[in-house]
């Protein structure tokens, strides 16, 4: 699945102006008043951003996984809150029925999901179940044609503005052969969400408790339509979201270190630009080489997914997107820790980017598994 090169340098070139001329100016409104306006995001729907990674006959723009995370790397130059709005459609919300949904649901559910009618969110971690994604507590019981689905899920991306839920429960015995995917309409009976979290950065992302109170799902909306597949399907899922995640990460840095180098061209001490004493060039070396080395295991992963069988598991890609959501993630948080260091005490205060982007990014070694997890994960693959 990708579009010819023709229609993707158009496409990206695009989405760069649209950063460029409507994201980048409304950062700091995002930053006041902690949510995207809604012109921006029928902007987005018009764009048809919400569907980059749904195929073509789905209504969907069908970019590969390489493209994809080209579009993700020129996002991450700007606020994180922006690429969150349409996130979880182009991700981990929408991959799970488009890997493994049924026809009917991929054809009742994708088109609307990439033209952005639908926001479907991504509901697997729970209060007592986050790294250890097996161990979830929320139950489906079978009641004739339906289940009856309780539980909490915690830390919901686009909880707030969902209509739908990719969401896993236990419909079996312990462990991750008893775990289903559920496709839950967000209007269902016994559902509440909770009040949204107040976070630390990535401020306009919008995320809470998801609270299922014998909340009545059809038999049907088992993610193609077998129990006990819900964890496979999460695993997958995640595969792509790491290198989504990897790509915004070299973007923000990049971001960052542009932003470094002006600052650093600009700022006079001992009556000369800091830019011209070695340790600030330095700092801004050792930021540029980490970029590259990030971009460049990002984009050989990304080719490496693509040449994989369409939905199919293949423990060595596994292993290398966690090999670079690792390096991606925590190189982005040291080009941080240095834009901060290079801007002085300027760099914590929140009228400069450097500040706020050092909190934005802090999130990215969290989710789509913590930096712990994929040193885990590489290791049982070394093992293996």
């Amino acid at each position: 699945m990708a579009i010819d090169t023709e229609s993707f340098s158009l496409l990206r070139d695009s989405v760069r102006r649209f950063i460029d001329t409507r994201l980048v100016p409304a950062e700091n409104r995002i930053e006041e008043e902690d949510d995207v306006p809604q012109e921006i995001v029928d902007d987005m729907k018009e764009m048809g951003l919400f569907g980059l990674s749904i195929p073509e006959q789905y209504d969907g723009i069908g970019l590969s996984m390489a493209q994809e995370c080209e579009v993700a790397f020129d996002l991450g130059h700007t606020a994180l809150a922006f690429r969150s709005v349409f996130g979880t459609n182009v991700g981990i919300g929408s991959q799970g029925i488009l890997m493994d949904g049924t026809d009917a649901q991929k054809a009742d559910y994708l088109p609307r999901i990439a033209s952005g009618e639908l926001i479907i969110s991504f509901a697997l971690t729970e209060p007592n179940a986050g790294s250890d994604a097996a161990a979830l507590q929320t139950r489906a019981e079978r009641d004739g044609d339906h289940y009856v689905i309780t539980g909490t899920k915690r830390f919901i991306t686009n909880a707030p503005r969902a209509g739908a839920f990719t969401l896993m429960a236990r419909t079996d015995g312990p462990g991750a052969s008893g775990i289903s995917a559920f496709i839950v309409p967000a209007d269902l009976p016994g559902i509440t969400l909770g009040k949204p979290d107040r976070k630390m950065g990535q401020r306009g992302t919008k995320t809470c408790d998801v609270v299922l109170d014998g909340v009545r799902v059809p038999a049907a909306n088992i993610i193609g339509g077998v129990a006990g597949r819900g964890f496979k399907t999460a695993m997958k899922v995640l595969d792509r979201g790491r290198l989504h995640v990897s790509a915004l990460a070299c973007g923000m840095a990049e971001r960052l270190i542009r932003d470094a180098v002006e600052y650093a061209k600009e700022r006079k001490q001992f009556g000369q630009r800091i830019a011209d004493f070695q340790l600030v060039q330095a700092m801004l070396a050792d930021s540029q080489a980490e970029l590259y080395a990030g971009l460049s295991m990002m984009r050989d992963c990304a080719r490496r997914y693509d040449a994989k069988p369409a939905g199919q598991a293949d423990p060595e890609v596994s292993m290398l997107a966690s090999c670079t959501k690792m390096f991606c993630t925590e190189m982005v948080g040291r080009v941080a820790d240095r834009a901060v260091q290079i801007h002085g005490g300027s760099g914590y205060i929140a009228e400069y980017k450097a500040e706020r982007f050092y909190r934005d990014v802090r999130l990215l070694r969290l989710y789509e598994g913590t930096t712990q997890i994929q040193q885990l994960i590489i290791a049982k693959n070394m093992l293996r």
